[in-house]
């Protein structure tokens, strides 16, 4: 799919697509508003800022299409395929799921809602780190930075649905 594609696709089909790269359908339906994108930057400037005016609710909707970081969901729709490629580099080091799964545990004990990360190209030591740091944020802290990951998942995957997608977005 390009621009002009996502342009010109029914509002169902652009809102699907939507979804893929951001489960909120707040988002999804405004960016699907949104169109016409000119261009991929102003596609993801508009993604931004959409981001930004939802309510938490709608965040929390997001957070909860998440797989918890080490587990394997099975599926191939585009998301589930995402979150897979994403978290890969977790591998099957059964240690390190075991000290994941306690962390997610204590990470949605303290918070409500799935460890949100950014995890392209991070290792399963690096988000297992990042999940025991962020455990001694208060609450708003965390809610924004987790807010601030999903945006920063949101941009890659808008990038893969329109073909540009890379580790470093």
């Amino acid at each position: 799919m390009d621009i002009a594609d996502l342009n010109r696709a029914d509002p169902g089909d652009a809102t699907a697509a939507f979804l893929d790269c951001c489960a909120s359908t707040a988002w999804a339906a405004a960016m699907t508003e949104g169109r016409p994108y000119q261009e991929l930057a102003h596609l993801l400037a508009d993604a931004e800022e959409q981001w930004w005016e939802l309510t938490s609710e709608d965040w929390m909707e997001a957070f909860a299409s998440h797989p918890k970081i080490g587990e394997r969901w099975a599926g191939n729709d585009t998301h589930t395929a995402w979150s897979r490629d994403e978290q890969s580099a977790v591998g099957d080091d059964s240690e390190l799921a075991t000290a994941l799964a306690e962390a997610n545990e204590a990470y949605e004990d303290r918070f409500g809602y799935t460890f949100i990360v950014f995890a392209s190209g991070k290792t399963g030591e690096e988000m297992l780190a990042l999940c025991r740091e962020r455990l001694a944020n208060d609450e708003l802290t965390e809610l924004g930075m987790a807010a601030t990951e999903q945006a920063r998942i949101t941009n890659l995957r808008l990038r893969k649905m329109l073909g540009g997608g890379t580790l470093n977005a």
